[in-house]
């Protein structure tokens, strides 16, 4: 995937007809919690993603895999390690 969104852009989108306190009321999390994933300073946890599952009536894992999706595109992005192989050419 190229560029994936970090999941908050995708969550800003389905909380637009509510507000942002509202919406961390009813997800049981505090309004900086929530603004944090929002404006993408923070990731989506495992759990975060099973209250939007269940506030939004989405796949359980479905933010997750999205947060996944960006935190690896990241990675890629700005990986720089120099790696060397560990399995020898008899395992390959």
């Amino acid at each position: 995937m190229h560029n994936p969104p970090h999941p908050g852009e995708v969550l800003r989108e389905w909380l637009a007809e509510i507000s942002v306190t509202e919406a961390a009321r009813r997800l049981g999390v505090t309004r900086v919690a929530l603004s944090r994933i929002l404006n993408g300073a923070a990731g989506v946890s495992a759990d975060m993603d099973l209250r939007f599952s269940k506030a939004l009536n989405t796949t359980p894992g479905s933010w997750y895999g999205m947060q996944a999706d960006y935190d690896l595109w990241q990675a890629r992005r700005h990986f720089r390690a120099r790696v060397r192989p560990i399995v020898t050419e008899a395992r390959k």
